[in-house]
């Protein structure tokens, strides 16, 4: 699993991100092999219940999915740690809380970072460089989904899948190393 959005010692002073290096987090992460493997999983999914985008059933309805899946995973993202970020002085990189803090603490932190967001000053503020991503590569997918997928419900069933899956990356980033150190032996 990616974690060179993480930054694992949030108690060292880090230097924000320039602009050219918000790009490059925002390429790594729309071309990351463990992301593309979600977006597959996740067009599998929607494909088994033939659930929104309305593509039909078979092999073309998949790949259709997958195309879909991957333009949302990357417009999302291009909006998010690419242009808002720069735009907002916004850090898109998950700052941990450490295994010095309690476990619900840390969940509790995690859950709080699709609202809460370091800025290039250091200060925490409203993640709007996140959710105003998510919602822009929502409002994009419009071109590209069938009509049958281009309404309100839809729409906000997809910034649903989105925040969530923002939780779930962030309680992996929080805890992922901590597996690492104990069933792989890393000292990264």
């Amino acid at each position: 699993m990616p974690d060179y959005q993480t930054v694992r010692d949030s108690s060292i002073p880090i230097a924000p991100l320039t602009a050219k290096q918000k790009w490059d987090l925002a390429w790594k992460e729309i071309v990351d092999p463990f992301n593309f493997a979600s977006v597959v999983m996740a067009a599998g999914f929607s494909q088994r219940g033939n659930q929104t985008p309305k593509y039909g059933e078979g092999d073309a309805a998949y790949g259709e999915r997958i195309g879909a899946a991957f333009a949302d995973f990357g417009t999302q993202n291009f909006f998010s740690a690419g242009v808002l970020a720069n735009l907002l002085h916004q850090d898109p990189r998950y700052y941990r809380k450490g295994p010095g803090a309690g476990v619900l603490k840390r969940v509790a932190y995690s859950v709080s970072r699709v609202a809460v967001v370091r800025t290039d000053s250091g200060r925490a503020a409203f993640n709007s460089s996140g959710v105003g991503g998510m919602m822009m590569g929502i409002a994009a997918s419009n071109l590209y989904y069938p009509a049958a997928s281009v309404r309100g419900t839809v729409m906000a069933g997809r910034l649903y899948t989105s925040l969530l899956g923002g939780v779930i990356g962030n309680v992996m980033s929080e805890f992922w190393p901590d597996v690492q150190q104990k069933f792989f032996h890393s000292k990264r």
